[in-house]
C-alpha cells in the first residue's frame, strides 16, 4: 500500500499550483471554444488558444476538466487528493498517446508538440500535487510527525 504524507505542511501551495492549472485549462478551453465555435467538432484546421493548437472537441473538455480541477482545489478534504492523483494521470496518458498520432489523422484533438508538452508538465505537477495534498485527522499526523523525526533504534 502506497504512503501519502499527511497534513503535509505545503499542501496550501499544493491547492494554488492545482488551481492554477484548472483556472489555465479553463480559460483555455473558453478561448477556444469561441476561436473554434463554427468549425467542425474535431477539426484539424490551424486554431490556436493561449499557445496551444486545439478544436471544438478538446476546448469543450477542457471547459469541463478545468472547471473539475478547480472544484477539487477548492476542496479542502480527500477529494482533491484523489483528483489531482487521477488527473495528473490522465494528462500524463493523454499527452503520450496524442505524441504517439501527432502526425496522423487520429489526431482527433488536433494536438501540437507544444500541447503534448504542455499536457505532460501539467501531468506531473498534478501528480505531485496529488502525492503531497493527503488531509488526515491532526492526531494521525501527529504520529506520522513522530515517527519521521523518531530516531529508528529508540523506543
Amino acid at each position: 500500500m502506497a504512503h501519502f504524507p499527511v497534513n503535509h505542511p505545503a499542501r496550501p501551495l499544493y491547492r494554488v499550483l492545482s488551481g492554477l492549472i484548472g483556472l489555465y485549462i479553463l480559460v483555455f478551453g473558453v478561448f477556444g471554444v469561441f476561436q473554434t465555435w463554427g468549425e467542425g467538432l474535431f477539426g484539424r484546421d490551424s486554431d490556436w488558444a493561449l499557445g496551444l493548437r486545439t478544436n471544438l472537441a478538446f476546448s469543450l473538455v477542457s471547459v469541463v476538466f478545468g472547471a473539475v480541477l478547480l472544484v477539487g482545489a477548492s476542496r479542502r478534504d480527500n477529494l482533491g487528493h484523489y483528483m489531482n492523483l487521477t488527473a495528473g494521470a490522465v494528462f500524463l496518458v493523454t499527452g503520450i498517446l496524442m505524441m504517439s498520432v501527432l502526425q496522423t489523422s487520429a489526431n482527433f484533438l488536433n494536438f501540437s508538440m507544444s500541447t503534448v508538452i504542455v499536457s505532460l508538465l501539467f501531468g506531473l505537477v498534478l501528480l505531485a500535487t496529488g502525492l503531497y495534498d493527503k488531509v488526515g485527522t491532526p492526531e494521525h499526523a501527529e504520529e506520522e510527525r513522530q515517527r519521521r523525526y523518531h530516531p529508528i533504534g529508540e523506543r
